[in-house]
């Protein structure tokens, strides 16, 4: 069994302790919140993030940065998409050549327009040359710190790093692909949180079934239009990254993209809605990014457009889908 260590212990990062402790391997989790480290040490329980789960006796609650990854041969970063940067930068004296680092951020940097993995080329490079996997698709974390049957997508260019990940990390809960295609499984694990905001409008407007299938669909179009311009396989998009973490985070109960558009389209103001948030609903944020990149590489994303102005407060939930209906009549592609 390895030593891993998860930089982040919000409900994603715990619920990946579970699952990776429960194969046998120690796993040292940091946490940024000391009240989150000692409600682990403690009582074996994260209580601010994923309440009610016990966390097992050979999962290490920490808060400092070197001690979870001294030893450690695989570093799963599951930090919020806009501290990636600052925290790999303060992870960088204690990184090793041969250690394997995976990225299970769903997000983009705003500032470049990067994706995670860029990021953390870009912080590790001028150094060494990383072992970097990302780890995307459908995966609620409470369900899978609960041991529910979870498939997911482990993208590499380096194939025997990816290998290596699935081989340790797959078990009755996770179940692991391998891919190529890091653009395509970065990029749809991103943008589907920006359509989950869509799709909670939806919901909250209290509209019926035959829009939230026509917005799944086109959302999917949008978000492989975007990946393919920037390197992607289109068959990502149709796989677990794209479609299958695209489905779920639209329909799902447990998404927080889409409670945040519930809200929207209940009419609340967003300043509101995230106030009252404990964790980072990424899409938020990811959606500027995604509507800049877009326009960077030419590609048209009218849906990603209006949940950009709904969350700007430059239209109402209601106009912005009469907009869309009434848009030029054309093709489906």
């Amino acid at each position: 069994m390895s030593s891993i260590a998860i930089i982040g212990a919000g409900s994603w990062g715990t619920a990946l302790s579970v699952a990776l402790s429960g194969v046998g391997h120690t796993v040292k989790l940091w946490a940024y919140e000391d009240a989150v480290a000692e409600s682990i040490r403690n009582c074996r329980e994260n209580r601010l993030f994923l309440p009610g789960i016990i966390l097992a006796k050979n999962i290490f609650p920490t808060t400092s940065v070197a001690e979870a990854l001294a030893g450690a041969k695989f570093v799963v970063t599951v930090m919020p998409s806009h501290v990636c940067r600052s925290l790999y930068e303060q992870m960088l004296p204690c990184l090793q050549e041969d250690m394997i680092l995976v990225s299970a951020t769903k997000g983009l940097e705003i500032e470049h327009l990067m994706r995670m993995s860029e990021v953390i080329h870009s912080v590790v490079e001028p150094h060494f040359m990383p072992r970097l996997a990302v780890l995307s698709g459908p995966s609620f974390a409470r369900e899978v710190a609960l041991g529910d049957p979870t498939a997911v997508v482990v993208a590499s260019r380096d194939q025997s790093a990816a290998q290596v990940v699935q081989e340790e990390f797959s078990s009755r809960v996770l179940r692991l692909y391998t891919s190529n295609d890091v653009v395509g499984v970065e990029l749809g694990g991103a943008v589907k949180n920006v359509i989950a905001i869509a799709a909670g409008v939806i919901e909250g407007l209290g509209l019926g079934h035959n829009p939230m299938a026509a917005l799944i669909t086109r959302g999917l179009a949008e978000m492989t239009r975007l990946a393919c311009a920037c390197g992607a396989q289109s068959e990502t998009l149709a796989g677990l990254a794209g479609m299958g973490d695209l489905v779920l985070t639209c329909t799902g109960d447990l998404s927080r993209n889409r409670s945040v558009g519930i809200e929207l389209g209940r009419g609340r103001s967003l300043p509101d809605i995230i106030g009252h948030m404990q964790m980072v609903a990424e899409g938020v944020k990811t959606t500027g990014a995604t509507v800049a990149l877009a326009r960077l590489h030419g590609v048209e994303m009218p849906i990603t457009g209006q949940v950009h102005r709904i969350l700007e407060g430059k239209v109402s939930p209601r106009d912005a889908i009469r907009e869309l209906m009434e848009r030029s009549l054309k093709t489906e592609n």
